[in-house]
C-alpha cells in the first residue's frame, strides 16, 4: 500500500528532522523542502496527501505560497496546515480564512503535529489529491473570492458584514461540517472571549435572510439544535 506523501516546507533543519521523523514512524511519507521555491516544485512533480508550510520561510511568506500552490492545477484538493513561531492569533485568523484546514504554532508536540495531520486526512476521506482532482467536483452555488472579501451566490455577489463574510465563507470551506457555536466564535471573531453565543445566531439570522433574498426556496444554512450549523450538501444548481 502507498504511503500517503506529506510535503513539509520548513526552513529549521532540526525541526524539519523531527517531523520527518514522527511522520515517517506513524507510516507517512514526508518530503521536505527548505524554501518555497523547493516547494513549489515538488508539489508540481507530485501532488502530496498533505501539506505542512512553515509561515516564516526565508525566500517567501507563508500564506503568499499557500496562495499559490492553491492555484497549481489540483492544489486546491490538497489539505494544508500551518506551522509557526508566532502565536498571534491574527497569523492563526489569516491562516483559517485563507482557507487552510489546521495551524500550529511552535514549540509544538511533534505527536499532536501528527495526530492533527492524521484527523485531516480522515475528514478528507484518506483520497489522494490526484484521486480527487480526477473525480468530478461537487456543485456548490458559491464563489468565494478572498482577495475581494465577496461571495457570489447562484452568480449574485452578496452584501456582506466582514464577520458575515467569514461565517459564510467558513461554512462554504467545507459543506456538511457541523461547527459549534464556539467554534465560530474562535474562528471569526477577533476577540470571541468578549462575545456570546447570541452573537452568531443574530449574524446567521442575517445570512439566512441575505441568502433568501436570492433564492427564496433553498435552505443554505442547517440549525442542528444544540450543536451548531452546516451548509447543506444537497443545494441544488440553481435556485
Amino acid at each position: 500500500m502507498t504511503k500517503p506523501r506529506i510535503l513539509v516546507v520548513e526552513d529549521e533543519s532540526g525541526i524539519a528532522d523531527t517531523i520527518q521523523y514522527v511522520l515517517a514512524t506513524d507510516g507517512y511519507q514526508p518530503v521536505w523542502c527548505a524554501t518555497a521555491e523547493q516547494a513549489m516544485a515538488e508539489f508540481q512533480a507530485q501532488l502530496p496527501a498533505l501539506a505542512i508550510l512553515d509561515v516564516g520561510l526565508p525566500d517567501r511568506n507563508g500564506f503568499e505560497l499557500f496562495k499559490q500552490l492553491q492555484a497549481l492545477p489540483g492544489g486546491a484538493d490538497v489539505p494544508m496546515l500551518f506551522l509557526t513561531a508566532r502565536s498571534d492569533e491574527i497569523d492563526r485568523v489569516v491562516g483559517l480564512e485563507l482557507g487552510a484546514d489546521d495551524y500550529i504554532a511552535k514549540p509544538f508536540s511533534p505527536r499532536e503535529l501528527v495526530a492533527r495531520v492524521r484527523t485531516i486526512l480522515r475528514r478528507s476521506n484518506g483520497r489522494a489529491p490526484a484521486a480527487a482532482a480526477a473525480a468530478p467536483a461537487p456543485v456548490v452555488p458559491f464563489a468565494v473570492d478572498v482577495e475581494k472579501r465577496q461571495i457570489r451566490y447562484y452568480g449574485r455577489p452578496l452584501e456582506l458584514s466582514r464577520y458575515e463574510f467569514g461565517l459564510l465563507r467558513l461554512l462554504v470551506h467545507k459543506p456538511g461540517r457541523v461547527y459549534t457555536r464556539d467554534e465560530l466564535l474562535a474562528q471569526v471573531w477577533d476577540d470571541h472571549s468578549d462575545s456570546f453565543d447570541r452573537t452568531v445566531d443574530a449574524h446567521i439570522k442575517t445570512l439566512r435572510a441575505k441568502l433568501k433574498a436570492v433564492a427564496p426556496n433553498v435552505e443554505a444554512i442547517r440549525t442542528l439544535r444544540g450543536t451548531g450549523y452546516a451548509l447543506a450538501e444537497d443545494l441544488p444548481p440553481a435556485p
